[in-house]
Parts: C-alpha cells; sequence; structure tokens
C-alpha cells in the first residue's frame, strides 16, 4: 500500500467474551479526532454506570502516531496494550476500541485478563466491515466566471470528489484530492489565469 492509504472500519461493530463469570462487552468505533473518542467513551461509561471498567486503545492519523491506551484500574498493561494490540495486528487506524467489563466474582491473573481483553478486542474487529481509505487534501479552489469551462473539464476528467460550490462575485469550489495527486491535481488548475488553490484541511 502507498503511504497515501490506511485502513479503518465502515461503522460501529461489537463483540463479546466471557470467562468465569465476568463479561467483556466491546464495542469499536470508527473515529476521526480525540472529541469524538472523548465523546464515545462517556456514552459508554453513562449507558454502563455499573460495571467495573471501561478500558480502551485508539489510534488515529494515516501516519498511526497518535495513539492510546487506558486500562482503567486494571493491573498495568493487562487491557489497554491488549485491545491497542489487536488494532496494529490488524493495521488499522481512525478506530476506537472500549472493552466494558462486568467482574464476575473470580479474579482471572494478568495472563487471564490479557487473553480476555485481546479476545474481545478481536471479536469486534471481527464483526467489522474493514475499509481500505485515502488520505485526502481538502482545497478551496477560487477562480473567475471567465474560466469557468476549463476548471470544469480538469474535474470532470481528474473526477475528484466535490464538497461544496459557491458561485457569487467570484467562484469557489471546494475538492477533496487524494494526497499522491495533489501537487499534480493543483499545478494544473493553477495553469489558468485568475486560478487560486487553498489548502483548508487533511482528511
Amino acid at each position: 500500500m502507498s503511504n497515501d492509504t490506511y485502513k479503518t472500519i465502515s461503522q460501529q461493530s461489537e463483540g463479546l467474551y466471557k470467562e468465569k463469570g465476568s463479561k467483556f462487552i466491546t464495542y469499536a468505533y470508527p473515529v476521526s479526532t480525540e472529541e469524538e473518542i472523548k465523546e464515545h467513551i462517556a456514552k459508554l461509561k453513562k449507558e454502563y454506570y455499573d460495571a467495573r471498567h471501561h478500558c480502551y486503545a485508539y489510534m488515529l492519523g494515516a501516519d498511526k502516531k497518535n495513539f492510546r491506551a487506558n486500562d482503567d484500574g486494571e493491573p498495568s498493561s493487562t487491557a489497554g496494550k491488549p485491545i491497542l494490540g489487536q488494532i496494529l495486528s490488524n493495521d488499522l487506524t481512525n478506530i476506537l476500541i472500549v472493552v466494558v467489563r462486568y467482574f464476575g466474582g473470580t479474579k482471572l491473573g494478568a495472563s487471564g485478563l490479557i487473553h480476555a481483553y485481546k479476545t474481545a478486542a478481536a471479536d469486534a474487529i471481527s464483526n467489522a466491515e474493514i475499509l481500505d481509505k485515502t488520505v485526502n487534501d481538502i482545497y478551496d479552489v477560487h477562480f473567475d466566471y471567465l474560466v469557468m469551462n476549463e476548471i470544469m473539464k480538469i474535474i470532470k476528467d481528474e473526477q475528484p470528489e466535490q464538497l461544496g460550490q459557491d458561485f457569487n462575485l467570484t467562484c469557489k469550489i471546494t475538492l477533496s484530492i487524494r494526497q499522491s495527486e495533489v501537487e499534480r491535481l493543483i499545478q494544473k488548475f493553477e495553469k489558468i489565469t485568475s486560478v487560486k488553490a487553498e489548502y483548508i484541511r487533511t482528511t
């Protein structure tokens, strides 16, 4: 895979693992910001307010540099790390996995906990649809009415995703362009008189 592609899940999925009376309920979510992650965790803590632990791990970004594992009171590295390990071994990113544990009265020990959280996370991933996605840059392309046909021809030929358009005194089209295509496509636009391409963000 080129460096502007990544794998994630298409929508929320769930998993379940039971061991010696303990129940491990798993939720996996596609996410793109830490704000989304906080919201999902807060919602689960509210819904499963009587559970003993809400352990989680997440990975963000195509470069996989933003990640975290949280044991939420379980012995160190017995919960968050095994969950994160499943994210890594499946080569996923932009994903949050939360495992909600109801304690069954029998301690599982460190190795038992690691196995339980790993298996619970794996179950949610196996129930998810995995998507290959591209890293895209969002650009606003500003231009005059006079060059509308030239701009539209490039868009028709290259087929970047159109996110919006605004045709008032001057024209603006918002495009989502695959990162590996950005330089070539922006050069095409900027060869046209009056055209200015403005980078907005990366998705």
